[in-house]
């Protein structure tokens, strides 16, 4: 079992199964915009880099110039509906109350303040010291500036400190600073995408967390 002290969580596809109601609410988009639906496989694999390039990938580049609308309508729509579907992957609440004597922070390129709302609505704000959204620095994942922010703010050493994502960015950020990356491969992210980047560690179901680290 590997030592750490700081534990850094993306959200999205790690945390929370938020895929159904993010695919609802792109679709709701582009209907909206009288452009046609996308399947969502396809959407899902948009999802990681912040809402922005979201939307500018389910426009295609034929309608990028109407990015402004659709995040309009996007934004709208996902605050009313951001927790029709979603729910907590299993064993998040088991895991999180293990290493409740651990600083833990939720690192995500969503925007914060939908991160809080749904983190308030599953009941899980109380375990994590501090929520780091795509607009809380100037910088977000695959960026190693949002995470030497997260280092120096917890005075935390990078060898013991993991990020638990299900994205190629998590993965990256953490090789580019320095820290242990752990993958949760049945989240939204693409397994073989995933499994070609060489994690330190991967996990098929978050409950494995409890015996890789301490």
């Amino acid at each position: 079992m590997k030592k750490v002290d700081l534990m850094i969580f993306d959200f999205d596809g790690t945390i929370a199964d938020t895929g159904v109601d993010i695919v609802n609410s792109i679709n709701y988009t582009l209907t909206s915009m009288r452009l046609d639906p996308r399947p969502s496989e396809e959407i899902i694999g948009f999802v990681g880099d912040g809402v922005k390039q979201l939307i500018e990938r389910s426009l295609g580049e034929n309608h990028n110039v109407r990015l402004q609308e659709a995040m309009d309508i996007f934004s709208g729509h996902y605050e009313k509906h951001l927790m029709d579907h979603t729910v907590l992957y299993s064993h998040v609440e088991d895991v999180l109350k293990y290493f409740n004597h651990k600083m833990k922070v939720i690192l995500t390129n969503k925007r914060h303040y939908l991160t809080v709302a749904i983190a308030r609505s599953l009941h899980i704000e109380k375990y994590f010291m501090e929520i780091v959204g795509a607009d809380s620095t100037p910088f977000k994942k695959p960026d190693q500036r949002v995470v030497e922010y997260l280092l120096t703010k917890y005075n935390a050493d990078p060898k013991k400190t993991v990020i638990i994502g299900d994205g190629v960015n998590d993965i990256a950020v953490a090789k580019n600073a320095g820290i242990l990356s752990c993958v949760h491969l049945n989240g939204l992210g693409d397994r073989n995408a995933l499994l070609k980047m060489d994690a330190d560690f991967y996990c098929e179901s978050l409950l494995e967390i409890n015996t890789l680290f301490q």
